[in-house]
């Protein structure tokens, strides 16, 4: 099988991998988007001279500032949290494409209430706009992932909720050059600092344009009695006539699952609760999502993401403008590395392999740069050149972010958009979400104050954190790639974990023949009919 290739759950036309399922993915990726460019701007923006001088940051003593900047930065995840709880009662009762219309006008405000903030007014609108931008995109963290799931066929879902973790690193990349970009071509001003706020509002007015193009999911207008309505959004999507066997297949899984969910317990607000607090496996399975995202933040990307300068001045890189270039050069690893992911690795090498792999070869790397600095401390005897030693380090800080944005990057998200059934489907997204931005939160919140006070140990620290991944990914983590969301409960039922795809993949295509055998003896009876007939 090449590396272009995919799985397929069963028999499927070529008409069903076209550019619509793409353009719903790609619009409601633009939610990342945002993401990413806040987690790549926010910490060198702040960073700027410019910026420092109009709200007084030289006249701080060094533990104010500190707990300003990750005040700054932190409280976007606060907000972004509880962006992700409201998301769940709007998208039950309004459904997925109101639920992201409502997150990028949210976002949208709050982008432009931090264009209000100078050195007079203070920070408070920037504190107020940050709370809301972070409500926003909270919400599109919840509703993009399960929209883009819902709608995409098994065997390229993995590279259609890939466009998510895509669109977040074409954010990152973006907001790292913009900063590069006004401090080598603009003097030091408001209109600096002003311009990467500004930028903000680029991502959010496409998303809202991109929306009035989009649909909703099939799945969730067949979970509302709105049948008529849902398979003609499925026969849209799929580019497939209503009576096409495909189609008929995939309203027949749907109605299964949703069949499945009514004998379950139903389909009301507080049922997926319910059913949660009542199945140990449905509980379990939510604590292997949020475990995810602690492992991914475990690796220390999203330090790094908010604390660029912090990072490489740590590494020895002095200046601003040389430790925004360097920075620069991260983003476009990470951004390569995650079209590599989404065009190659997701569907080819799989969930499980991909992490494990990732988290080994972050962890050696993030050991080498911690020994680096424990040895030489650059921060203290750097003189403004970069010694071979020092080119080492940052050559294997580039090589851990290589080895985790093809890997832990966008995979939890992939993960948890497809191990829930749909009744806690919802539930699930919201979970793993607010599990995201609580520990993101975590880390934005305290970065600043461990790398003061840990040092080198900083890195051991992560680097230990990763390697223990590897073992949490290996017995408990199956492989869901190809598999029917309506089958995620038989692939976790299998034991042991690590042979539980091969085993639902074998029962699936056991399935389809009957299927296909069961049909073609009805067509043959029917044709038999119409002869004696005639």
């Amino acid at each position: 099988m090449g590396i272009l290739s995919f799985v397929e759950d069963r028999p499927t036309p070529k008409a069903v991998y076209n550019w619509r399922v793409w353009l719903l993915a790609a619009v409601a990726s633009c939610t990342s988007c945002m993401i990413g460019y806040d987690s790549a701007f926010i910490g060198t923006t702040i960073d700027l001279p410019s910026f420092k001088s109009e709200f007084g940051f030289y006249s701080m003593t060094s533990s104010h500032l500190s707990m300003i900047s990750e005040n700054i930065v932190s409280i976007y995840q606060a907000g972004s949290f509880f962006g992700a709880i409201f998301a769940y009662p709007i998208g039950f009762y309004w459904g997925r494409r109101i639920g992201l219309l409502m997150a990028g006008l949210v976002f949208v405000l709050g982008a432009g209430m931090m264009l209000g903030a100078n050195g007079d007014r203070g920070l408070g609108l920037i504190y107020a706009g940050r709370v809301l931008a972070g409500l926003g995109v909270g919400m599109g963290s919840n509703m993009a992932p399960i929209y883009i799931s819902e709608l995409a066929p098994p065997a390229i879902r993995g590279r259609l909720v890939g466009t998510y973790e895509l669109g977040w690193q074409i954010g990152g990349l973006v907001g790292f050059w913009i900063c590069y970009g006004v401090e080598e071509t603009l003097p030091s001003s408001t209109k600096q600092w002003m311009i990467p706020f500004a930028v903000q509002l680029i991502p959010g007015g496409l998303f809202l344009i991109g929306l009035l193009f989009i649909r909703e999911s099939p799945r969730w207008l067949l979970s509302r009695g709105r049948r008529e309505e849902g398979i003609k959004n499925l026969c849209w999507m799929r580019q497939l006539q209503e009576h096409d066997i495909y189609i008929l297949e995939e309203v027949r899984m749907i109605d299964q699952a949703l069949e499945e969910q009514f004998n379950g317990g139903g389909s009301g607000f507080w049922t997926p609760f319910k059913i949660a607090a009542s199945d140990k496996r449905i509980m379990y399975r939510l604590f292997l999502g949020s475990m995810l995202f602690f492992w991914q933040n475990g690796s220390g990307i999203n330090a790094i993401n908010y604390y660029s300068p912090t990072v490489f001045e740590q590494l020895g890189v002095t200046g601003t403008n040389t430790s925004l270039f360097t920075t620069g050069i991260f983003g476009v690893v990470k951004t390569v590395g995650t079209c590599i992911w989404i065009l190659f690795l997701i569907e080819w090498v799989g969930r499980r392999r991909l992490l494990m792999i990732g988290a080994v070869g972050s962890s050696i790397s993030l050991w080498i740069v911690g020994g680096y600095i424990q040895a030489v401390d650059p921060a203290k005897t750097a003189d403004g050149k970069m010694t071979s030693g020092g080119v080492a380090a940052i050559f294997f800080f580039y090589l851990s972010t290589a080895f985790y944005t093809p890997t832990w990057n966008g995979t939890p998200w992939v993960i948890n958009a497809e191990m829930f059934e749909t009744n806690v489907r919802a539930l699930a997204q919201t979970s793993a979400a607010c599990s995201n931005w609580l520990w993101t939160f975590l880390i934005s919140r305290f970065t600043d104050q461990m790398f003061a006070a840990m040092g080198a140990g900083v890195w051991f620290f992560f680097a230990s954190l990763m390697l223990c991944s590897v073992f949490f990914v290996f017995f408990l983590i199956p492989e869901t790639k190809s598999i029917p969301l309506e089958r995620m409960d038989h692939l976790f039922d299998h034991k042991p974990i690590w042979t539980a795809h091969a085993k639902v993949m074998a029962e699936l295509q056991e399935e389809e023949l009957q299927v296909r055998q069961e049909l073609g003896a009805t067509e043959k009876e029917t044709v038999t009919q119409v002869e004696r007939v005639v």
